[in-house]
């Protein structure tokens, strides 16, 4: 029986549109798939796909090896107890969708899941070989498993640095619908656009409550309405759709309902008090979802584990980098003979004033020379930066771009003052044009890095700066903290917004 030509019309009020009937829908299910964008996506999972095989063939190459020299078995044996341990180490990599085009270039999700897949592998080979009485070296255990899963993030974090320059460069981006509020869509776009590495580029807006026909001097892209966004996604003229806020739940829904079958990506833009994922836990009560939100925690044993991390961390650091340090002593003195370190008072935990250690970068009388350059600062509000600030001594200029300055204060943090990751840390004069909000940054200790090391530095505005430290404060965590040391490094390799 064939469905009445009314509720035909009405059921694609709420899908993709005329496509979906009967008479006009094609011969195969390409109309309604859309690229996400198609041709680099399957170039990188191709080439995630080799450099895990890779890999994991070597790692399991090594440890049959070092198994076939220490124990008497037949070559063949131990050859397919290998590349079996091969096969099911890269299924479950692919079960757990660690190549997922969401996951990849940003955030810890790519990193969770691979090291996940690689322990549900060898619990799998556990259980198997349980199960069918197979003999598995131990070697697969104790020296596969570790070096591989350490092996295939140093991988995939070199695969995620090369994506990330190419998106810098404008390459293998998603075309993005932007859906909200004019503010919120403003906001979005710019910080989508100083975030390139997530691969969204903001190609068009759909602003709620204007009309498409009338252009905003703030937004400089093409504007589309609502309604004609399911058909530009047919087109494959866009590949992601972000809801930035300020659409009304019932228009949220239709949306979605709109674009299900285009198989795009549907971003919706949390601006929930910069809460990430973990503070969350959503329970439902007879239909109704009620999200819990977990409050910031300042005492207790996560202190203790922070505070542990950043003794065990300072020590290792003052350790293996006395060389460098030393280096960079003599060469403060040749350049500009006068004191090596600089030490200046700073605003820590709770209002408490602690004085930093830092190599010296600038000539001797920099600050008796600083209020004739306060007019030319090109800093964040209260804070004051120069470009090419004349004060900089030229051993200063390489080791500010470098932020090897910043070494001595692994000392700082070693005496508890200062932690290794942490909100920036401030002068007296410069928190008191701070907006109230701002000083949620004394909560916990300052850091010699930070969200703000690693997210621009002096390209930063003010109002950006508080935002990343409020974050930092309001969700730390210790793997967290690992995950901004390493982008640190990275930072320091190729620096950008240091002045």
């Amino acid at each position: 029986m064939s469905t009445p030509e009314s509720l035909t019309r009405r059921m694609q009020t709420w899908t993709i549109g005329p496509a979906d009937t009967a008479q006009s829908r094609p011969r195969t299910t390409d109309h309604y798939l859309i690229s996400k964008p198609v041709d680099w996506y399957c170039r990188y999972h191709t080439f995630l796909m080799i450099g895990d095989a890779a890999v994991v063939l070597a790692v399991v190459a090594l440890s049959h090896i070092v198994r076939f020299d220490s124990e008497t078995l037949t070559p063949n044996a131990n050859l397919r107890e290998s590349l079996s341990v091969v096969i099911i180490w890269m299924l479950l990599l692919s079960v757990v969708d660690s190549r997922n085009q969401r996951v990849l270039a940003a955030g810890l999700e790519e990193y969770r899941r691979v090291v996940a897949g690689s322990f549900y592998a060898f619990g799998a080979i556990a259980m198997l070989s349980y199960l069918f009485r197979a003999e598995v070296s131990r070697f697969y255990f104790v020296m596969a498993l570790p070096v591989g899963a350490i092996v295939l993030l140093g991988f995939r974090w070199l695969a995620r640095g090369l994506l990330a320059r190419s998106r810098h460069r404008g390459d293998n981006m998603v075309p993005t619908i932007i859906v909200g509020a004019p503010r919120q869509v403003a906001r979005v776009t710019r910080e989508l656009k100083r975030r390139a590495e997530f691969g969204l580029d903001p190609s068009a807006h759909c602003l709620i409550g204007v009309p498409a026909d009338q252009q905003s001097s703030e937004m400089v892209l093409p504007q589309v309405s609502m309604a004609k966004i399911p058909e530009l996604v047919a087109s494959r003229t866009y590949g992601s759709v972000v809801v930035a806020g300020g659409l009304p739940p019932n228009q949220m829904k239709h949306l979605t309902w709109a674009l299900e079958r285009s198989q795009i990506d549907v971003i919706v833009f949390s601006d929930l008090v910069d809460v990430t994922g973990p503070r969350f836990t959503v329970q439902n009560v007879s239909g109704l979802d009620l999200i819990h939100l977990d409050l910031p925690r300042f005492t207790g044993w996560r202190l203790w584990a922070k505070r542990t991390f950043d003794i065990v961390f300072s020590v290792l650091a003052l350790v293996l980098l006395a060389p460098i340090m030393l280096v960079v002593a003599i060469a403060i003195y040749v350049d500009d003979p006068g004191p090596i370190i600089f030490r200046q008072q700073r605003i820590g935990l709770r209002g408490q004033p602690f004085t930093i250690h830092k190599f010296r970068s600038m000539a001797v009388d920099a600050e008796s020379r600083l209020a004739a350059l306060r007019a030319q600062s090109i800093g964040n509000g209260p804070l004051f930066k120069m470009e090419n600030d004349p004060r900089l001594t030229r051993v200063g200029r390489f080791l500010r771009k470098y932020s090897l300055d910043e070494l001595p204060q692994f000392w700082t943090a070693l005496k508890g003052d200062m932690s290794v990751v942490g909100p920036r840390p401030h002068l007296e004069k410069e928190l008191d044009q701070f907006p109230d909000e701002g000083l949620r940054r004394l909560l916990i200790k300052p850091g010699i890095t930070g969200l703000w090391q690693v997210s621009g530095r002096s390209d930063l505005s003010l109002e950006d700066s508080i935002k990343l430290d409020l974050r930092y404060v309001e969700n730390w965590s210790i793997v967290g903290d690992l995950v901004i040391v390493l982008q640190t490094v990275k930072a320091m390799v190729t620096p950008k917004g240091a002045y």
